[in-house]
């Protein structure tokens, strides 16, 4: 079997998955999730003219003139605060003592901030020693949103600020496409959990709890299937429990040409599977396909190819799955110097190369190796900010560019 350019791969598994449908789902419930419709205001943000600071509410041709040195003299007729709107309309010659977020009375038509003022008889007047303009710390209505204004668009992704937006907006409901349920399934005889003591030949699961935590860091539903031994019957009982109850399901490991790989039997009898041989070093196996409709994505059992297999050919998917739009399927790869040398020996593959970052003052990024680069060394992964796209040849010299996904912020 000859070798897959990963662009190749990743074109195959994104023609062959669809954004999941929209449904409406609680403001409260829905960061993280991306937007199905375009939200439009019916209200004007915000609905009246308020102050934006504390001070007292004149009308601004009353302070003409006014200085430190000669203060402009009102009587204060009535207090204002939030939530509270004046007891009567402002008249020339006169002031109300304001505070944040109140209502501007009418007639008013400016804000002088306490600190330019002082308070005389014990209230009843002020004294004002600097000169107003019209429209001075007041915030008009519609100043942030006004009525038929698009508020977001969809395909953006909701975050905390935005459902502020939508709950100041008196919106309870977005029609979003929903957080994708995604199942992992780890498979081997030789693969225990907990800290028990291992017997020859076992070695503890991590594929299990890694491609489950990064599910749940990108933003997903990670759903865990379990760890089933080398019996068809069971694997076929998991997947098939993956494909009914999930939105996609992630296998790891059996993924190899073997005949004896039980997942690939399993798969070849349930699904409809394209197993390919990309060229990337790690993770070079993969496989892809649908069952029962579902997307199954069989990722290498060493521990690193399966991260980086997740990286370039599950996760943007998964967005996709998820409603992003097209242009953000794909981490983009950052600019950065090696720090030392990155090398590799030419064998027609794309590696990626565990590295660690630095940020200069400048925002640049200078990298450097994480450690073992071997595809069962997941403590060099652990340590990574990211991974150096080295193209096919003798890799980089100190000093050199080299493109990076970086995963996480040095």
């Amino acid at each position: 079997m000859g070798l897959t350019p990963v662009e190749e791969a990743q074109g195959y598994v994104l023609g062959r998955v669809a954004a999941l449908p929209v449904a409406p789902v609680a403001v409260a419930e829905a960061r993280g999730l991306v937007l199905g419709e375009d939200v439009v205001s019916s209200v004007a943000v915000p609905p009246f003219a308020g102050s934006a600071m504390d001070g007292y509410a004149v009308v601004a041709a009353d302070t003409a003139g006014a200085s430190a040195a000669e203060p402009v003299r009102l009587p204060v007729v009535a207090e204002v605060a939030a939530g509270h709107p004046a007891p009567r309309a402002l008249r020339p010659g006169e002031a109300m003592r304001i505070f944040t977020g109140a209502p501007v009375p009418d007639g008013a038509d400016a804000i002088v901030i306490v600190e330019h003022t002082e308070r005389l008889d014990g209230g009843a007047a002020v004294a004002i020693a600097h000169e107003a303009v019209p429209g001075a710390h007041v915030r008009g209505p519609g100043e942030d949103v006004r009525p038929g204004d698009v508020v977001f668009r969809a395909g953006d992704r909701l975050g905390p600020g935005h459902l502020g937006v939508l709950a100041t907006i008196g919106v309870t409901e977005v029609p979003v496409h929903r957080r994708p349920r995604v199942g992992v399934l780890s498979t081997g005889d030789e693969l225990v959990r907990g800290g028990g003591p291992l017997r020859a030949g076992q070695i503890r699961e991590s594929n299990g709890p890694t491609l489950l935590a990064l599910l749940a860091e990108d933003g997903f539903e990670p759903v865990d299937l379990g760890l089933v031994p080398d019996d068809e019957a069971a694997i076929t009982a998991a997947i098939r429990r993956g494909a009914a109850t999930c939105d996609a399901v992630l296998s790891s490991g059996g993924v190899s040409m073997g005949d004896t790989d039980l997942v690939k039997v399993v798969l070849d009898r349930l699904g409809d599977m394209t197993w390919m041989q990309i060229a990337i070093k790690p993770a070079k196996p993969f496989a892809f396909g649908l069952v029962d409709g579902t997307p199954v994505f069989g990722l290498p059992g060493n521990p690193v190819s399966s991260m980086v297999s997740y990286e370039l050919l599950a996760r943007p998917a998964l967005r996709r799955l998820a409603g992003h739009p097209e242009g953000r399927w794909h981490r983009a790869p950052v600019a950065a110097t090696a720090a030392d040398a990155l090398t590799r020996r030419p064998d027609g593959k794309l590696h990626l190369v565990r590295v660690v970052a630095e940020r200069s003052a400048d925002g640049t990024f200078a990298v450097r190796s994480a450690g073992g680069q071997g595809s069962h060394q997941l403590t060099a992964m652990a340590r990574a900010h990211g991974l150096a796209l080295l193209p096919d040849g003798p890799g980089a010299a100190a000093g050199d560019p080299v493109r990076v996904l970086l995963q996480r912020e040095p």
